[in-house]
């Protein structure tokens, strides 16, 4: 990722608050083309022949798979079961061989404040396709407290994953400072009443 766009500059953020929670898709791990090119062949087995606009998909960043699957069924006219074609784009990505970089701006950051504060993941993607993507990137070792939509009744942009993850780790939500690349998990952590950096093109929406 080059050039990543940060709503307001990290330096001294975690001096302002007790905890801090981190997506993990686009925000702590660059998987978003992986997870783009999965979505592209799951799409072709289901004859659709247009490509996936880019910039458009990671504006879903932070949804569950099975609500990404029904933005995606809605802008192509597709006629499919949100939860199948979800499952069939996870068996992709997890197909995938290949290694997830840590995005290095959010890794130095994250190293930095799980050294001295409670960190968590909350993370709309399917916790198997999240522990890889975190030990793929390095990182999987700074979390004790991993938050997926299988933990909660509501996903983003609801504020069910934020507000349990701040339940595990002791942090009152209005002390807790999130990291989001996604417009979903923004509203979600808003609406958690806690503080949030945008980062990449979402944060250029914030300033």
């Amino acid at each position: 990722m080059i050039d990543l766009v940060i709503s307001e500059p990290l330096d001294g953020l975690e001096h302002q608050v007790d905890a801090v929670l981190f997506d993990c898709d686009g925000t702590l791990v660059d998987t978003m083309p992986a997870h783009h090119r999965s979505w592209e062949a799951t799409l072709r087995e289901v004859k659709v022949s247009d490509g996936l606009d880019y910039h458009r998909f990671c504006m879903l960043g932070g949804m569950a798979g099975h609500l990404v699957a029904q933005e995606i069924c809605d802008w192509f006219g597709l006629d499919e079961d949100p939860t199948a074609l979800a499952m069939r784009k996870r068996e992709h990505f997890l197909r995938q061989d290949e290694t997830h970089p840590p995005i290095p701006e959010i890794e130095t950051f994250a190293r930095r404040v799980a050294a001295t504060h409670p960190v968590a993941v909350v993370s709309g993607g399917h916790r198997p396709a999240v522990e890889r993507a975190l030990t793929s990137a390095g990182l999987r070792e700074l979390f004790e407290v991993i938050v997926t939509p299988e933990d909660v009744k509501h996903g983003k942009p609801a504020p069910d994953m934020y507000l349990l993850a701040a339940e595990r780790l002791g942090i009152s939500p209005a002390r807790c400072l999130v990291l989001e690349d996604g417009p979903p998990g923004v509203e979600a952590a808003r609406s958690a009443g806690m503080r949030v950096v945008g980062v990449g093109p979402v944060a250029e929406q914030m300033q």
